[in-house]
C-alpha cells in the first residue's frame, strides 16, 4: 500500500500553466538544464574548491570536510527541491511533475545564494 494522493489533482495539460502537450514535453528536455548548477557546484567541491588550502580549511572546519558538505547540499536539494515551491500556489506547483521541476530550478538557481 502506497498511502493517499497528497498535493493536487490537477492535470496540467491544455490549462494556462501547460497549454499544450508539446510544452509538457518540452519540460523534460529541460531537466539536464536545470540540475546544471547543482552539478556543477558538487564538481567544484572536488576541483577548483579543493585546490585552495584557505578554502580546504574552511570546508573542513565548517562542514567536516567535502563529502559532507556535498550530502549537506543534496540532501537540502532532495528535502527542498521539489516541494511544489516553484508556482504561485498550489494548484499551480502542487505535486504534478511540472510543479516538481519548476521547483527543483527555484532551487538550483538560488544554489549561489546558499
Amino acid at each position: 500500500e502506497v498511502g493517499e494522493w497528497i498535493g493536487s489533482d490537477r492535470v496540467h495539460i491544455g490549462d494556462d500553466q501547460v497549454p499544450n502537450g508539446m510544452m509538457f514535453i518540452d519540460k523534460y528536455t529541460q531537466v539536464n538544464r536545470i540540475i546544471n548548477p547543482i552539478l556543477k557546484t558538487i564538481d567544484a567541491i572536488d576541483g577548483p574548491m579543493t585546490k585552495d588550502p584557505s578554502q580546504q580549511m574552511y570546508i573542513k572546519s565548517v562542514f567536516g570536510g567535502c563529502e559532507p558538505l556535498k550530502k549537506l547540499i543534496l540532501c537540502d536539494f532532495f528535502k527542498h527541491g521539489f516541494d511544489g515551491s516553484g508556482g504561485d500556489n498550489m494548484m499551480d506547483a502542487g505535486s504534478c511533475i511540472d510543479g516538481r521541476l519548476t521547483s527543483a530550478w527555484n532551487w538550483c538557481q538560488g544554489i549561489k545564494s546558499k
